[in-house]
């Protein structure tokens, strides 16, 4: 059943964030629109770091102290930002704005060192809260919640469309990755590679994607903005910024899902054709076995160097993926059709939007 055509400022920019596109919002506020949302979550996090300060060997009546002193510094703290906005000192606050978030860092760093002297946890909760803000600032005002969500409802459609595409992109890599497979040596260096080397490479592997998927970002959203615009006034930075983030999601997404295909297809290829005696023969020492079961009439044993190198070529071929897709034109121009069809209805919504807060000339 398709959704009822939006009439209210308040439906359309429901629709905005639905589309993961929340910065379309004209009148964006970062008090209103991502920390007022997210007051639950910072006061449980306050909530948290006032029972930090107890200390079990302390007595009871202590660590009540503490409580009380905690809470005591917290009201104090709000009443004076209650004062410097003009309000009664006990009230609470209708907004979180920039002294509510100083507030929010300073405050609860304070506590550990003016009730224990442990200043170095003082500054561990400063940061700690610092980075939890900018966490929030990116999911939540740059809609990155609303965009996995619109990309996990695509899930199995990108699947399809990302196995197709590896497929037409690719057939030499996987070819060349089934021998590779086979190769004793590599079993030797995989098996052999501590966990942390392995996590740095994989890592290493998903750094040099996203730079590669990243570098087209810019000429995307301006191509996209060119065929979906409807005519509408050209989108602000921010909006771009929103959009082009969009596009990165999605693109990971499908990068993603081709990475985790790869390795269960590996890993299933290496339980029916490579067994435990095979595994201890390549890497020469015995293999690390997690457990076996009968498998088309063989012992299929499930080995922890089995996963290590499934993994490790899975990653690579993410990699050598996410390549393609900045190299080969006829895939971007597939993949960016179908953006621009999904994206153009959201953008048509944003030139009714415009003319209904009266800003359908804005440039």
């Amino acid at each position: 059943m398709a959704r009822p055509e939006p009439e209210t400022e308040e439906q359309f920019e429901r629709e905005f964030r639905r589309a993961g596109l929340p910065l379309l919002t004209e009148n964006y506020s970062a008090s209103e629109d991502i920390f007022n949302r997210a007051v639950p979550l910072l006061g449980l996090v306050l909530i948290l770091e006032v029972l930090g300060p107890l200390n079990k060997s302390w007595t009871t009546l202590g660590n009540v102290a503490s409580v009380v002193t905690a809470i005591l510094l917290m009201l104090v703290a709000l009443g004076v930002i209650n004062r410097m906005r003009g309000r009664p000192f006990f009230s609470l606050p209708r907004k979180v704005g920039r002294p509510e978030l100083a507030a929010f860092v300073i405050v609860p760093a304070l506590l550990p060192g003016i009730i224990s002297g442990h200043w170095g946890i003082a500054s561990l909760t400063a940061l700690f809260n610092l980075g939890l803000l900018f966490l929030i600032l990116g999911v939540v005002g740059f809609g990155l919640i609303s965009i996995v969500r619109w990309a996990l409802a695509r899930l199995l459609g990108e699947l399809s469309r990302s196995l197709g595409l590896l497929v037409k992109a690719v057939p030499l890599l996987m070819i060349f990755s089934l021998i590779l497979f086979l190769t004793p040596e590599l079993w030797q260096v995989f098996s052999q590679l501590p966990d942390a080397s392995l996590l740095l490479l994989v890592g290493l592997f998903m750094l040099l994607g996203s730079a590669f998927l990243i570098a087209r970002i810019p000429h995307e959203v301006a191509a996209l903005e060119q065929e979906a615009g409807s005519g509408g006034p050209p989108l602000k930075p921010r909006q771009r910024f929103n959009v082009g983030l969009v596009l990165f999601v999605s693109q990971s997404l499908q990068v993603l899902l081709v990475a985790l295909a790869v390795a269960v297809f590996f890993v299933i290829f290496g339980l029916l054709t490579i067994g435990a005696d095979t595994v201890t023969s390549w890497t020469t020492h015995p293999a690390d076995v997690w457990f076996e079961f009968q498998l088309a009439g063989r012992e299929a044993a499930m080995t922890r160097e089995l996963l290590r190198v499934a993994t490790a070529i899975a990653s690579f071929t993410g990699l050598y993926f996410a390549i393609s897709m900045l190299t080969d034109d006829l895939y971007r121009k597939e993949f960016l059709s179908r953006i621009t069809d999904e994206m153009e209805a959201t953008f048509v919504r944003r030139v009714e939007y415009l003319k209904l807060i009266g800003k359908g000339d804005a440039s």
